[in-house]
C-alpha cells in the first residue's frame, strides 16, 4: 500500500476559488457545496466539477473525456496516488485556459451527471423499479 502520510492537500488560491465561482452554474437543482474543503458543484447528489489543489475537476462522458485529455494541462483524476477516480478528469492551472472554454467544459460535466441516476443523501442510486 503506498505511503500517502506526506500526501499534499493544498488549499485552492484565491484567484482560483474565484475563477471556479464565477463560472459555476446556478438553479437547475446545482447545489454548490464543499468537498474535502474545496469548493464544488454537485446535481442530482452527483459531483460534476469542483477544485483539488490548484486543478479543476470534471465529471465528464466517455467520449468527452477522450477530447478533454487532449487538452494542455489535462489528465485524469488521481487524488492519491494510484486512484483514480473513474469518469473523472482534471485540469491544471485552469486560471491559465480561455474562460469560454472552460465553461463548455462545466456545460458538458453538468448535462452529464445531471442524466445520471439520482443519488440519495446516503450516496446510493435512486431506483425506479
Amino acid at each position: 500500500m503506498p505511503d500517502r502520510s506526506n500526501m499534499s492537500w493544498e488549499k485552492s488560491s484565491q484567484e482560483l476559488v474565484d475563477l471556479f465561482t464565477s463560472l459555476a452554474p446556478t438553479g437547475a437543482g446545482v447545489e454548490p457545496k464543499k468537498m474535502f474543503g474545496w469548493p464544488s458543484c454537485f446535481v442530482n447528489g452527483n459531483l460534476f466539477i469542483g477544485l483539488h489543489n490548484q486543478s479543476m475537476i470534471f465529471r465528464l462522458s466517455d467520449a468527452d473525456r477522450t477530447d478533454f485529455l487532449k487538452l494542455d494541462g489535462a489528465s485524469e483524476f488521481e487524488p492519491m496516488p494510484d486512484r483514480k477516480m473513474k469518469g473523472y478528469v482534471v485540469l491544471s492551472e485552469p486560471a491559465k485556459q480561455d474562460g469560454k472554454e472552460l465553461a463548455r467544459w462545466i456545460n458538458r460535466s453538468l448535462q452529464f451527471a445531471a442524466a445520471l441516476p439520482a443519488k440519495r443523501k446516503g450516496g446510493a442510486a435512486h431506483r425506479n423499479d
